[in-house]
């Protein structure tokens, strides 16, 4: 590794002044690997570990709060994620191992990078890391790489689990910054690769995550996420599918929430495929036919193809998995 400039925060204040020439560390799961790598060279860490970050919390509304700095393992285990959040119970649970889950934040899951091998790799050309290079990707190894939202520019997908669930739950982002606090839609706050694979987010220098508002969605709790993957453990999505169905007496379904993961350059919401299935009976042709419209404009390359087939047959078995749900 190579020197920096090591500061703690001692409130959310001083972090956001210090944060605009420096990066910030929580769990660092993710942060100090990619420094060890060169890939990330901060001259200034600023450890946020200190700041009052860490709380869940009922809102007036029945939504929930949740502090950026709450572990992966105490938001998987919360006795009000279990009960009306169980996609995103299920997605923290399925993600990494229990020693990084017990050290990851909320904050720096919504932050972390791709596992994408060109990425993680400076003797190769990535345009994510180094605009303007190249992405080895496209006619590189690709077979763990997005089908949706890519560009010629770049490819890699988007790695977390979490964050699959928190765009299914209509989530909201909280930022606070030098110009004061904002708050983004989940769905926004991932930016597709376009032209400038190397901005990843909406977050300007010295923003900080505050927390993640969850809103009151009664019929969250009858919700589940599915991940498919090369083994059973410590193991990144080939495809991934978070669902929630509200459904009538006579099992027609009024509403739905779908996102996708290990298939998107960043979360990804199915909005067209939650539209089709309102009115519909949960049948598998309605299911198979939502899963083609979420696939719809997938593009695939040459190690990849078979997730495109492999994200509509996940899609299928989550939405009958939930629709079956007393």
């Amino acid at each position: 590794m190579y020197p920096f400039e090591y500061k703690e925060a001692k409130d959310v204040a001083s972090a956001i002044r210090a944060g605009t020439s420096g990066r910030f560390l929580a769990g660092g799961t993710t942060l100090i690997d990619l420094m060890k790598l060169n890939v990330e060279r901060p001259t200034s860490l600023i450890d946020i570990g200190p700041l009052p970050l860490a709380s869940v919390r009922e809102l007036p509304s029945g939504g929930l709060s949740i502090g950026a700095l709450v572990r992966n393992s105490d938001l998987a285990n919360h006795p009000i994620v279990k009960k009306h959040y169980p996609v995103l119970a299920e997605a923290l649970l399925s993600g990494a191992s229990p020693q990084l889950r017990n050290m990851a934040t909320t904050g720096g899951n919504i932050l972390q990078r791709t596992r994408c091998y060109y990425f993680r790799d400076t003797s190769q050309p990535c345009n994510k890391r180094e605009p303007g290079s190249g992405c080895s990707a496209i006619d590189g190894h690709n077979r763990i790489h997005a089908v949706l939202g890519t560009s010629s520019s770049c490819i890699a997908a988007h790695a977390s689990d979490m964050c699959v669930a928190m765009a299914a739950l209509d989530s909201v982002v909280v930022i606070k910054g030098p110009s004061g606090e904002r708050r983004v839609p989940f769905v926004d706050f991932h930016l597709e690769p376009g032209s400038h694979p190397d901005r990843e987010t909406v977050l300007q220098p010295g923003e900080l995550i505050t927390s993640v508002e969850l809103p009151n969605l009664p019929f969250a709790s009858r919700s589940h996420y599915y991940k498919v993957r090369d083994r059973a453990s410590y193991a990144f999505a080939l495809a991934s599918a978070a669902v929630a169905l509200h459904q009538d007496a006579t099992g027609a379904i009024k509403d739905a929430r779908i996102a996708l993961g290990g298939v998107g350059t960043k979360p990804w919401r199915a909005r067209a495929s939650e539209k089709y299935l309102v009115g519909k009976m949960p049948t598998k042709e309605n299911f198979r036919a939502a899963a083609e419209i979420a696939l719809q404009g997938a593009k695939g390359y040459s190690d990849n193809e078979f997730k495109i087939e492999l994200a509509k047959r996940t899609l299928v078995r989550t939405l009958t998995t939930v629709s079956r749900m007393t």
